[in-house]
């Protein structure tokens, strides 16, 4: 969590200059990248469509239990 909100820390300090939906296209964009990175070069993951698949429905239930947060 500490890595993850200093992710956030990030996005908050050039949204004083950046518009929050070009930020989030740009951590959407460096995710995919990332992830690709690690399916494709750490975890040598054979069948990308299972791959993509398993990322995205983590990122459903994330998105989804930070959209149901009273706090957020």
């Amino acid at each position: 969590m500490k890595l993850a909100d200093r992710f956030i820390d990030v996005a908050n300090r050039a949204n004083q200059k950046v518009l929050a939906t070009d930020i989030h296209m740009a951590f959407l964009y460096a995710a995919a990248r990332y992830n690709a990175f690690v399916g494709n070069k750490v975890q040598e993951v054979e069948d990308h469509e299972v791959f993509i698949e398993e990322m995205a429905a983590v990122y459903k239930e994330m998105l989804r239990n930070h959209l149901a947060d009273p706090d957020l």
